[in-house]
């Protein structure tokens, strides 16, 4: 590769990793840090960082290097999981390696993940991502993976729009804001009820610069309930406004705020808090009482 040294942003491997599931071998790529290459710009409502183009480097997208796939089968995971899938899920995960090749190609045409990432690379992993863990078993938490997969699948569809304005990756990602609404949504309501938990996610980022942790996934539930739930049915819509709205408010500790809670989780908590009463208002769904607690 003639590219100079100073300018590279991603590198491979140098010892390749091995594909579970159809024993391909092959090089992850990675993103290089340091040395100017990313300047943290504006945190976005749903918790997205942004970053500056710098001079050097021009953009940059840290977030289309994340997840590991396998070239041959196209069989995607985090890191952590990739090596190792559920045995019982791997001839499930083998034979839906068709499945998962004929899915993509009609979004991005011909894929090769064995060649350094663009934007489609990216939010293809992602996609890729949310169809493999299908077959984890609930131990390895799979819908808080799939609700972060999707989401970041939207935000790289954003990304893609941006540049492609005529490919209609904005209806995609639309299309994958509304999955991740339902999949933070199922996540919540399963480590709540104890059907499965959250915690095999290690990092509930949603982005990779700052772990937000349970409460960051109570404010996006919320977030996404409001900005992409549907609003057909207005009984429906303010079930799961009322619902959003509990999750919301125990971001704060039911009107308590904690010093080690960051202080911009809990300034957008309040802002979305206020949105959610307010069209519940509208809907004619009287206060609980404790709005002027929480918003105060």
């Amino acid at each position: 590769m003639n590219e100079d040294a100073s300018k590279k942003i991603t590198f491979f491997s140098k010892s390749k990793i091995e594909c579970p599931i159809c024993d391909k071998r092959f090089l992850r790529e990675d993103l290089l840090t340091g040395g100017g290459r990313m300047i943290a710009g504006d945190l976005t409502r749903d918790l997205r960082r942004l970053y500056e183009p710098s001079r050097k480097f021009g953009e940059i997208f840290p977030l289309i290097y994340t997840i590991s796939v396998c070239p041959q089968c196209l069989y995607a995971a985090f890191p952590q999981d990739f090596a190792a899938p559920p045995e019982e899920a791997k001839k499930r995960l083998e034979a839906d390696a068709d499945h998962r090749r004929e899915t993509l190609r009609p979004l991005f045409g011909e894929l090769d993940f064995s060649e350094s990432r663009t934007l489609k690379e990216g939010a293809a992993s992602y996609f890729l991502a949310m169809m493999c863990y299908d077959f984890f078993e609930k131990d390895s938490s799979p819908t808080i993976k799939q609700a972060v997969s999707s989401l970041r699948a939207a935000w790289v569809f954003v990304d893609l729009h941006k540049r492609l304005p005529d490919d209609n990756y904005d209806l995609l990602a639309l299309n994958f804001y509304r999955k991740a609404r339902f999949f933070y949504a199922q996540a919540v309501e399963k480590e709540q009820n104890g059907a499965e938990g959250i915690g095999d996610m290690k990092n509930l980022g949603p982005d990779l610069d700052k772990n937000y942790g349970y409460d960051g996934v109570l404010y996006l539930s919320g977030l996404l309930e409001y900005l992409h739930g549907s609003t057909r049915n207005p009984q429906r819509r303010s079930a799961a406004l009322a619902r959003a709205k509990t999750s919301v408010a125990k971001i704060f500790g039911m009107g308590k705020a904690s010093k080690n809670k960051p202080t911009v989780l809990l300034e957008r908590a309040k802002e979305l808090y206020t949105s959610i009463a307010k069209e519940l208002e509208k809907l004619g769904v009287a206060s609980d009482g404790m709005d002027e607690v929480i918003i105060d």
